[in-house]
């Protein structure tokens, strides 16, 4: 007889579910991890009982406090930074990112450097008029310093849109100007191709 489903791609180790977030998630909530149908139920059968329990449980640390779980918005009148959460809980000397190259060689970057970094181009993006709505655009390789830039200007509320360096500069200046950026950030490790792109958008 052919399965209704297929089978799962992954099946988590038994011992491990107590561990899991969905288990401390309902514990949290005063129920009983193991009735994952009880579980679902109240998930779609009291919404805002259920959702502002979500909000709860990830200590979400807005700027202000939402009106209502569910309206024709999802929890209107709530403002946060996705920037902050991001980098709220990451310890200090454990690395947030690992990076590796093509070869497989890499390097470690920590929550202590990582906020370092993102504090310190925030700065400059303040420094040169950005706030909340500009768009910063990144025309960077795939390396730690995309995720820092991106950090840097979601933390300042900006619009952030990034292409990779194999990007010719003429497809990226074509994909940026249709942005209108306050800023473009770019690596000096790649001068020409840089700089014709700004040449392009008229940075």
């Amino acid at each position: 007889m052919t399965r209704p489903y297929p089978d799962p791609f992954t099946t988590p180790d038994p011992q491990a579910v107590p561990g899991s977030r969905i288990m401390d998630f309902a514990r949290h909530a005063g129920m009983d991890g193991a009735d994952y149908t009880a579980l679902h139920r109240w998930s779609v059968t009291d919404l805002e009982g259920f959702w502002g329990a979500v909000w709860e449980y990830f200590d979400i640390d807005a700027d202000s406090p939402y009106e209502r779980v569910l309206a024709a918005e999802v929890m209107p009148g709530a403002t946060l930074n996705y920037a902050h959460h991001a980098l709220r809980d990451l310890a200090a000397d454990r690395p947030a990112i690992i990076a590796l190259d093509e070869t497989g060689s890499g390097y470690p970057v920590t929550g202590e450097r990582l906020r370092s970094l993102v504090a310190s181009v925030a700065a400059t993006l303040r420094d040169l008029g950005v706030g909340k709505g500009d768009r910063v655009v990144g025309y960077l390789p795939n390396t730690p310093h995309a995720i820092v830039a991106f950090l840097a200007a979601a933390s300042l509320g900006a619009v952030w849109s990034v292409c990779g360096q194999d990007y010719a500069p003429k497809a990226a200046a074509d994909r940026f100007a249709q942005l209108e950026p306050a800023v473009l950030i770019g690596m000096r490790t790649a001068p020409l191709t840089l700089a014709a792109a700004l040449s392009r958008t008229g940075g």
